[in-house]
This record gives C-alpha cells, sequence and structure tokens, in this order.
C-alpha cells in the first residue's frame, strides 16, 4: 500500500489514473488502472481510497493506493509519483503530520510506534489503550486538579496585604498531597509497562555439553541451536524472543564456558561473556546428573556479580540427583529431554521482575520519557507543597505548580519543545 497525504494528493492521483475529472468518492474503494505518467502504460490494477480532509489520519487529503505486492512494480510506482512532485515521508511524518492537525495528541501518536513494535499481545493491548487516549483521559483530572490549586494562589497575589488563611492552606496542602500520590501511583506503574514494551534480556551459559541449546530449543519449543554430544557445538550466540505470561523475552544462547587452544571457541567464549554482562538474568545450566566440576564452579563465580538463577539439566537421566552434591545451590530442576520443570522455569524467569498478573492490570507507563515526566512533576509538586508547608510568598509555591502543569502537558505535547518532537519522531519507521 502506498500512501499519500498533502494538499496535491488527488491531483497527483488524477495523472496517475490519466483522468482530469476523476473525483472519487471518500471512504469508498475503487479500482482503478495507474499508469506511468511519462508513458502511458498501464503499471498496475490498484485499489484506489480517497479520504477527504479533515476526516483522514493526518487531516489532510490522504490517497490510498492498494498495489500488487511486487518490489519492483511498487520502486516503479513510487518512482512515478516521485516524477509528480511528490517528496518521500520521513520516518513517521504521517503520524506527525496527525498531530500537528490535531488528530492525535502526542502520546497517542506514540502508541502507534509502540503497536507496530509490541511483540506480545499484552504490549498490543497495552499500546492500544494508550492510542485511543486512555492516558490523555488519566492525564486530563490530575491538571483539572492542579489549576484548581493554582487558581486561589493566583488570586491571593491581587490582594498582597492579606495571607492565604489557615483553612484556606490546609485545604490547598490536602489536595497538593493527594495529587502528588495520584501522579506517584501512576508512576509506579513503569516497572511493570517497561518489562511488557522492552522485555527482558536472559542468557544461557554454562560449561560445554550440559545442555544448554536444549534448554533453549525446550524454551523456544522449536529446534533453533544445533544439539550434539560432541563438546565445543555452540561456537556463537542465538537470540530468539519468546513470549512468557506477556513479556517478550530475549533468550540467547551462548557457546560453553572453558579455556580452549581453538581460536573460533575462544572467541565463542569471549562473546558468551558479553552476552553476560548484558543480561538481565542469566541462566546457569548446570548437569543435573554428574557432581559439580571445576568448571561449572568457574562459571557460577563468573556470574556471582549477576542476577542469576540456577538450572539444574537432565533430570530424567538415572543418575541424575535433582540437584547437586552442594546444597548451598538452589535452582529449578529441569529436563529438556522431556519437557518436565520448564513450567516452573519460565516462572521462575519472570518471579523477580514482575510483582502482579500483567494481564490483569489497568493501563501501564511503558515510555521512559513519561515516567520521567510524572517524576519531575512530582517532584515539582512536592516543593510547592514544603514551600506552602514553611508559608513561602505565592510567587515561589506557584513555581513549582506551574512546572508540574508543564511536564503534565508534555506527556501528550501540549508543551513539547520541536527538538524533543524530533527525537520522538526519529524512532518511527519509514511510512507511518
Amino acid at each position: 500500500m502506498i500512501r499519500l497525504s498533502g494538499p496535491h494528493s488527488l491531483s497527483i492521483a488524477r495523472r496517475l489514473v490519466q483522468n482530469k475529472e476523476f473525483t472519487p468518492e471518500p471512504n469508498q474503494v475503487i479500482l482503478k488502472s495507474i499508469r506511468d505518467p511519462g508513458s502511458g502504460g498501464v503499471l498496475d490494477r490498484a485499489l484506489v481510497t480517497f479520504f477527504k480532509s479533515p476526516h483522514s489520519f493526518t487531516g489532510e487529503d490522504v490517497i490510498e493506493l492498494s498495489c500488487h505486492g511486487s518490489p519492483v512494480l511498487l520502486r516503479q510506482l513510487i518512482d512515478a509519483i516521485l516524477s509528480l512532485d511528490a517528496r518521500l515521508a520521513g520516518p513517521g511524518e504521517f503520524t506527525l503530520r496527525a498531530l500537528a492537525n490535531g488528530r492525535l495528541n502526542l502520546s497517542q501518536a506514540e502508541a502507534v510506534r509502540d503497536l507496530i513494535d509490541a511483540q506480545t499481545g499484552a504490549a498490543v493491548r497495552q499500546a492500544a489503550r494508550q492510542m485511543n487516549g486512555e492516558l490523555s483521559t488519566l492525564l486530563q483530572p490530575l491538571k483539572d486538579a492542579l489549576i484548581e490549586i493554582i487558581v486561589p494562589l493566583e488570586s491571593s497575589l491581587e490582594f498582597v496585604e492579606d495571607d492565604l488563611p489557615d483553612v484556606a492552606v490546609d485545604q490547598i496542602s490536602t489536595k497538593l498531597a493527594d495529587l502528588i500520590s495520584r501522579i506517584e501511583k501512576l508512576a509506579a506503574t513503569f516497572r511493570a509497562g517497561r518489562l511488557l514494551r522492552d522485555g527482558l534480556k536472559v542468557t544461557l551459559v554454562g560449561r560445554p555439553n550440559v545442555g544448554k541449546s536444549s534448554v533453549f530449543n525446550s524454551l523456544l519449543v522449536a529446534d533453533r541451536a544445533i544439539v550434539t554430544d560432541v563438546p565445543g557445538t555452540t561456537r556463537d550466540t542465538l537470540s530468539e524472543v519468546i513470549n512468557i505470561q506477556g513479556i517478550p523475552v530475549l533468550l540467547t544462547d551462548t557457546a560453553g564456558v572453558r579455556s580452549s587452544e581453538d581460536q573460533i571457541e575462544a572467541l565463542g567464549v569471549e562473546r558468551t561473556r558479553r552476552a553476560v554482562a548484558d543480561a538481565d538474568l542469566v541462566l546457569v545450566v548446570l548437569d543435573s546428573s554428574q557432581p559439580l566440576t571445576s568448571e561449572d564452579k568457574g562459571v557460577l563465580a563468573e556470574v556471582s556479580d549477576c542476577l542469576s538463577l540456577v538450572v539444574f539439566n537432565k533430570s530424567d537421566l538415572a543418575a541424575a540427583v535433582n540437584g547437586n552434591d552442594d546444597s548451598s545451590i538452589t535452582g529449578v530442576v529441569v529436563s529438556a529431554k522431556t519437557g518436565a520443570g520448564l513450567e516452573d522455569l519460565r516462572a521462575a524467569i519472570i518471579e523477580p521482575f514482575a510483582a502482579h498478573d500483567l494481564q490483569d492490570m489497568g493501563l501501564l507507563i511503558t515510555d521512559a520519557r513519561h515516567y520521567d515526566l510524572l517524576r519531575r512533576a512530582q517532584s515539582s509538586l512536592t516543593t510547592s507543597s514544603e514551600a506552602l508547608g514553611q508559608r513561602l510568598s505565592e510567587e515561589l509555591i506557584l513555581v513549582g505548580l506551574y512546572n508540574a502543569l508543564r511536564y503534565l502537558g508534555e506527556i501528550t505535547g501540549e508543551t513539547t519543545p520541536d527538538d524533543v518532537l524530533s527525537q520522538i519522531f526519529a524512532t518511527f519507521c519509514i511510512g507511518k
């Protein structure tokens, strides 16, 4: 699908169908032959849809051409359109135009990006809720409550000879405390929201032949990594994303950690160490059918400063001790071969990070920018509350209140500087 947006969209469409009188009904699909503007030859038979300003995604006249999906054909069509004085859109430009024309606010625009990037159903639902304006709806009462606090303070400035009565100070103090609590509660959802949006990085490590790749494949429910009885089969890191309780988890299989004269294997071990450094959680895989070796102990020592979870694999073997000969080491017992214990392992991977059932929670703050602005607003309100308690002048109290109002407005784009907008929309994909 090729989308045109702007005041000349319809005139370009007329030249593509080579009909100066072409005026399609808005919001209706029509089949037309798309022709080369130069030669007049038919390039494709496409579905054409016209969305008339302001009733379109961008708020401008929009033409959408649903073409056959040949990359060569689409390139020819784009070249033909560019020859008619159109230009390629920048990253997120359609959404940016929707923002500029009042079709979306900034938090809804960011949700478009999050919806595209969502890796799980739970992340899709959160992005959809934000795109539908739920975050804006939550913020509006906070801004209204803040304005209710600002008004009497501003009014008192007109009567500088009178101090605010104690009753008014107490009322404002109570309202401020309630507002700070509500913002803090909303900001506190960021921990869970960040999990849904960004996910976790989990790396499997262990000495060769303990079954790391088998555990990796079992968690994926796919034969993604090559598994043999030959130590050192895995020479490089291998990553895939899995979904655990709605959280995207980037799972990385690594080369077995041991000293080796093999240059390729040594490079693989070095990449293993880098993957460990980047991980949110390290799974240390041990062979439960054998006593701990010096190599096992070396791996455990290397990850001692990381958040780690021990996985005792091969519990299906007759010699398995379902643990090890060191009772101080605890972990999850699994069998990658039979699947035993894998559900316990999935739950244990998420347990340190997810304090709540993410499926049943309401709207979550998923964007670090939103979280930062909420915390700034909370800090400004706290400063004003302290100034009020010290009975400082209304001017000093109002500084923090106006700052908080500005921070809340930045979330939805009411007071967002242009350079911040440029940074945000640079993260969008082309065509959105």
